[in-house]
């Protein structure tokens, strides 16, 4: 290790503020009859585990968090979780709130600027070593967990303010991609999502037309619509589409496999590696270790979870593999077919409708006899296949945006040790990155 670096402990690079390093409020003090719509924001564990806090909030009322001013973060602090998934630690953005209240089972640090860069300070916390000292150093009496204490006196290595710095920039400069990422990736779905609403479930088109207006298309793409609406069982549809079912354009491949059959280093996806309501897939582990059947797909076939299908977990596979039968593989009968059942099989209509016929109580499924039955409006190949045409091109983004940010993350994984360690300096870091990308 570099010379100038320091030994310190967590309590040591606190700020000298009152409540630089606190727990969130004692039980009775926040519980959940307190959340309300709007408000200010409640750090919970669901909000942990990235590099900001982030996610979906429940929120108080601002005189409830002023009671508790205590227990509040503020924008650089770095929050810890204390009981549940422990290693979990996150950085409070300075984006969107001035404030934040710590739940019931998270920690707060306020670090002294002075001595230490807080995102540096999150960066330590991320690494392997410093993950394994928390659950060695955990108490194990009922739910594992931390303490004030414990995190007080934990050791971190500093090299000067200028190098922390430095460090979490080249570091910070990786997640800053992948984010890039991972927000380029949800727009472009996003905006799939609205065409295919507009073209399937408003007939937006074919209403313009109907009343004289502009689609706003290009006219060959135009000309493809019908001008006039007609009745039929599912009320008004466009003229010249037909009523049908999703097993009329999708199908269920079963290729099932034994684990005897599959090679260890194929890719394997599991639900835990499925996002909600994100059809990037950025996750999958390996097959080796696997004991049971599993189902073989495709890269670009369509993934859903079938097992609690309200988790909403749908998604392009970004590479071949296998699946876990809780994952019901759906590729479209014939190409141009490929967009329209992606659109239609990720629409939170189509969840719903898996969901309310779902067999279980505790472990709801679905199953693809169920999928298949889901009553649609059929357009016309030469619709299906435009937008097909149309969104190919972000699809593949999507997909290569994947394999870009696993490349970043390999990489940011690779570097994090040796620079927290002062193996590796950051001129020799820096060099490195864009020898690689």
């Amino acid at each position: 290790m570099a010379g100038e670096w320091r030994e310190s402990t967590v309590g040591e690079i606190a700020a000298p503020a009152r409540n630089a390093l606190v727990g969130g409020p004692f039980g009775s003090n926040l519980v959940s009859r307190d959340y309300v719509d709007a408000g200010v924001p409640v750090i919970r564990g669901q909000n942990m585990g990235s590099r900001w806090v982030a996610g979906e909030f429940a929120y108080v009322t601002n005189v409830k968090a002023d009671s508790l001013d205590a227990n509040l973060a503020r924008p650089g602090d770095i929050v810890f979780t204390q009981r549940g998934t422990l290693g979990q630690v996150s950085v409070v953005p300075s984006a969107r709130f001035d404030r934040y209240l710590v739940s019931q089972s998270q920690m707060k640090l306020t670090v002294n600027r002075e001595l230490a860069d807080p995102l540096f300070i999150y960066y330590v916390f991320s690494t392997a070593e410093q993950q394994d000292y928390i659950r060695r150093n955990a108490i194990q009496t009922g739910v594992p967990h931390t303490n004030l204490g414990i995190l007080r006196g934990t050791p971190v290595s500093l090299p000067p303010l200028p190098e922390q710095r430095a460090i979490a920039h080249i570091l910070g400069t990786l997640d800053d991609k992948i984010e890039l990422n991972r927000r380029m990736s949800e727009t472009l779905e996003a905006m799939a999502r609205a065409l295919f609403k507009s073209w399937f479930v408003d007939f937006g088109p074919v209403r313009a037309k109907a009343e004289g207006r502009d689609p706003g298309l290009p006219n060959p793409l135009a000309e493809l619509f019908p001008a006039r609406l007609v009745e039929s069982e599912l009320g008004e549809i466009p003229e010249g589409w037909e009523v049908g079912k999703l097993g009329d354009v999708a199908e269920h491949p079963r290729r099932s496999v034994q684990p005897d059959a599959i090679e260890p280093d194929v890719p394997y996806i599991a639900l835990e590696h499925m996002p909600k309501r994100c059809i990037a897939l950025s996750d999958w582990g390996v097959a080796e270790g696997l004991e049971s059947n599993k189902f073989e797909f495709k890269k670009g076939d369509i993934l859903f979870g079938k097992l609690r299908p309200y988790f909403h977990k749908v998604g392009i596979a970004p590479v071949y593999g296998v699946c876990s039968t809780d994952i019901v593989v759906v590729a479209p009968q014939e190409p141009h077919w490929f967009a329209f059942v992606l659109g239609l099989v990720s629409s939170d209509e189509f969840v719903e409708f898996t969901n309310a016929g779902s067999t279980g109580t505790k472990m709801p499924r679905t199953s693809w006899a169920g999928m298949a039955r889901y009553e649609l409006v059929k357009p016309p190949r030469p619709i299906a296949k435009a937008f097909t045409d149309l969104l190919r091109p972000s699809v593949e983004r999507i997909i290569s945006s994947v394999y870009e940010s696993r490349s970043l993350a390999a990489l940011r994984d690779a570097l994090l040790p040796e620079l927290i360690s002062g193996e590796l300096r950051v001129g020799g870091a820096e060099k490195f990155i864009w020898r690689g990308t």
